[in-house]
């Protein structure tokens, strides 16, 4: 659903981008909360998988094809102002590296892409936890829907976009029964990705999925009548716990996903760009500002076989956003540190 350059005007691209500086500044300092020695090594490692996965194309219909929004994962595996940082440093490597998503038009992408995705869907996702029944089987169930809900929002919320300032004139109301439309079928392939990770890494290490904390109930013994709670066994110091077989079990994962799995993807355009030919809403589309770039349309500059070229683009892509997004995080919760340090609590 990456809006090229061209598609909206430039007042309402002007707002969206006030509208995107403004939910990432807030989701900033509400980072400085969620990323502690749990999240914080795995936030940059959730942006690059989220990229891996947007290379994965996955037919949904007749010549239309689909790929993750990752808005509903990123928000429940690290928190939701976490999350919209995870793919908005996705949606800005992507803009800039690989001419995927108008330049002019990132405010809107980020406003639908991350923004949208992520509030709907853990919005849903905290609301069906609290009814649920306290299980992994839970999250992983409102995980499914959060996420099948996120991507026709985001469908909505462009529509209404384009309402206001799309380039050309067409009938809105089929635009969004078209875009609605696919995209609730793009949903349901959003919603098994994000289900099938979501409860693969709950499975193993529950502790480190953002919205399944408070899943473990104490265990009570019945002594002398009364039922008391079980201390905790001393626990070995947070940042003394090894999160490495993860990070690494996910960082591999995600350069197999883009280096060698998305030459498979679906060649079919996404949802966006059917619906977008279709109706003629695509009849003022600019060149992208990086189209020359030696990483654009995911392949490499001057490497003519187009398996090695698109591998190599997806591994430095994944390189790229997990350093650029582990960088952004540790900075944000060294931040947090400095807030809660004494020396900056105490008078002067």
């Amino acid at each position: 659903m990456h809006v090229p350059d061209g598609f909206i005007d430039a007042p309402i691209s002007a707002a969206t981008g006030v509208v995107a500086a403004a939910a990432v500044a807030v989701s900033l300092r509400g980072a400085r909360r969620e990323l502690d020695e749990r999240t914080a090594p795995l936030a940059g490692l959730v942006a690059a998988f989220i990229f891996a996965v947007q290379m994965l194309n996955f037919p949904v219909a007749a010549g239309t094809s689909g790929h993750l929004l990752g808005g509903a994962l990123a928000a429940i595996l690290v928190g939701p102002y976490t999350g919209v940082l995870c793919v908005s440093v996705v949606l800005l490597m992507q803009g800039i590296l690989f001419a995927d998503g108008g330049l002019t038009a990132l405010g809107v992408n980020i406003t639908d892409m991350a923004v949208v995705t992520t509030v709907v869907a853990y919005a849903v996702f905290r609301g069906l936890v609290k009814v649920l029944p306290r299980r992994r089987s839970s999250i992983t169930a409102a995980s499914f829907v959060a996420a099948v809900l996120s991507v026709p929002a985001a469908a909505v919320a462009f529509t209404l976009i384009y309402a206001v300032g799309g380039t050309t004139d067409v009938a809105i109301g089929k635009v969004a029964t078209a875009m609605i439309g696919v995209h609730v079928l793009i949903g349901i392939g959003e919603a098994a990705i994000t289900a099938l990770t979501v409860g693969a890494v709950v499975a193993v290490r529950p502790d480190l999925v953002y919205g399944a904390r408070g899943l473990q109930q104490k265990l009570r013994l019945r002594v002398d009548g009364q039922l008391v709670d079980v201390p905790d066994a001393e626990k070995a110091p947070v940042a003394a716990r090894s999160h490495r077989r993860v990070w690494i079990a996910g960082l591999v994962t995600s350069l197999v996903l883009a280096g060698f799995v998305s030459f498979y993807a679906s060649a079919n355009p996404d949802g966006l760009e059917k619906v977008a030919a279709d109706k003629g809403i695509d009849a003022k589309t600019e060149e992208h500002a990086t189209a020359d770039s030696p990483l654009a349309d995911y392949g490499v500059k001057d490497v003519e076989n187009a398996r090695l070229s698109g591998g190599l683009a997806g591994v430095i892509g994944v390189g790229v956003t997990v350093v650029a997004g582990t960088g952004v995080f540790w900075a944000v919760r060294r931040r947090r540190t400095a807030d809660v340090s004494p020396a900056s609590t105490s008078s002067v």
